[in-house]
């Protein structure tokens, strides 16, 4: 379990009424917030002392938050959740897959933003921790496909090198999804409720990203997927051969 006495969140957003709603709901649940309303504040706050986790608004007043996602992430692999509106288009929706982990879309679910910062954090703390001993690795549940490894059971996807690729939180739960369950058609309603978790009024172009992402992490040809096709009119299949290991 996380523990989220020891992690620090930046929160960046211009608009005072969403950074106190939550500097107070994240304080709540036990972590210590800094919370800023601009570009230059939040260098400033990250050049001074380390966080865990940023929560930035795409929309700041004469700034472009994505602009500022991709330069933290020029220097940094901390991660990172973009809060997006319901006007923001559906490009600009896609483009942040080149800088943020997550995005979430404004007015939020409370009980979804924290259960999504949790699972980024502890996804985090998990890719830093050392790999588990080969001896109780055996014990593991796995599944394999063209030569990947999906443990299940430490939560990681293993490349035919043997290195392990990062993935965020709704990127493993949806292809988790799809290997447990290969060669069968899911749809757009489906696939979002498996990766929410919680009721909330959510953008259905957010399982557009995560393929996007999962395409670009797992096929040989991103731009011609084997693995993830699109079943138009209907949503999406895993046709890939899937054993237990």
């Amino acid at each position: 379990m996380t523990n989220a006495v020891q992690q620090k969140i930046l929160v960046v957003d211009d608009e005072i009424d969403m950074r106190e709603l939550l500097q107070d709901l994240l304080e709540d649940s036990g972590f210590s917030v800094l919370a800023v309303a601009d570009g230059s504040s939040m260098r400033q706050a990250l050049n001074t002392a380390p966080c865990s986790l940023i929560i930035l608004d795409l929309r700041l007043k004469g700034e472009d938050g994505m602009q500022l996602a991709r330069e933290v992430r020029e220097h940094s692999s901390i991660p990172i959740m973009m809060l997006t509106g319901k006007g923001d288009e559906t490009d600009r929706i896609l483009g942040l897959e080149l800088a943020a982990d997550d995005f979430l879309m404004k007015p939020f679910n409370n009980r979804e933003l924290l259960a999504r910062v949790r699972a980024m954090l502890r996804r985090t703390t998990q890719l830093s921790t050392p790999m588990v001993r080969k001896e109780d690795a055996y014990s593991h549940e796995r599944l394999s496909f063209n030569g990947w490894v999906m443990d299940l059971t430490s939560r990681e996807l293993i490349g035919s090198d043997g290195e392990p690729v990062s993935l965020t939180y709704g990127e493993y739960e949806l292809l988790e999804m799809f290997v447990r369950s290969p060669n069968r058609v899911f749809s757009r309603d489906q696939l979002l409720e498996a990766t929410r978790g919680f009721d909330s009024d959510v953008y259905d172009r957010t399982i557009d990203v995560l393929i996007l992402r999962l395409r670009r992490k797992i096929e040989p040809n991103p731009k011609q997927p084997s693995y993830i096709r699109t079943e138009r009119g209907v949503g999406y299949i895993f046709s890939a051969s899937v054993i237990q290991c």
